[in-house]
């Protein structure tokens, strides 16, 4: 079998060294004589939406070129419960499988799916609670005679043009990154909306 590793360490914590997980990484992967495709190493806290190595090596998963993602821990690989279950949703449909040194976790395994399952209704859960609350600040500022909408996001329309670029959907974007793909679609528009002003003036 054929294997990416990946570890990510926060940028706040200069003390932090990724080799730490790599070792980790290696040896879990040699004691089961897997090949190692290639290591990925992020320098970025949990939070963060760009990561240019665990983009690449999702851009690697998408091209088939390895059969499982290993790692030490679930949080090395995802910000929240929603962003953990969409990464994992979207190496499903590559028929990638992840897996946890630390955890004791496989996605293959019954134990694994079971996971699986519980973080997607959590993530549901998260999405309903997100929702309501963002009715209810909707709801407040109109009655409050506020303007809606804040300034567009400048990183984030860039983080969506190279991944439109690297020939990923909408869905697919909306799943990388957190959001819907109505967003995206939105955010574009809003693109070559600006681009089309700029040329005109």
């Amino acid at each position: 079998m054929k294997v990416a590793l990946y570890a990510r360490v926060s940028q706040a914590d200069k003390d932090q060294d990724p080799e730490n997980q790599l070792i980790k990484l290696r040896n879990f992967a040699q004691s089961y004589n897997w090949e190692i495709y290639q290591e990925y190493v992020d320098y970025a806290s949990g939070s963060q939406a760009s990561r240019p190595a665990l983009d690449r090596m999702l851009s690697d998963a998408r091209a088939h070129r390895f059969n499982a993602v290993v790692v030490v821990r679930l949080d090395r690989i995802g910000r929240s419960v929603r962003n953990l279950h969409n990464l994992l949703l979207e190496l499903h449909r590559f028929n990638v499988d992840l897996i946890c040194t630390d955890q004791d976790i496989n996605t293959w395994s019954p134990t694994g799916k079971l996971i699986f399952t519980i973080l997607g209704t959590i993530s549901e859960f998260e999405l309903v609670l997100i929702r309501d609350r963002t009715k209810d600040g909707l709801v407040r500022a109109l009655a409050q005679g506020k303007r809606l909408g804040g300034p567009p996001n400048p990183a984030r329309t860039e983080e969506i043009l190279r991944l439109r670029a690297e020939g990923l959907t909408l869905r697919e974007i909306g799943r990388r990154l957190g959001i819907s793909h109505q967003g995206v679609k939105q955010r574009l528009r809003r693109h070559r909306l600006q681009n089309r002003v700029s040329k005109s003036t």
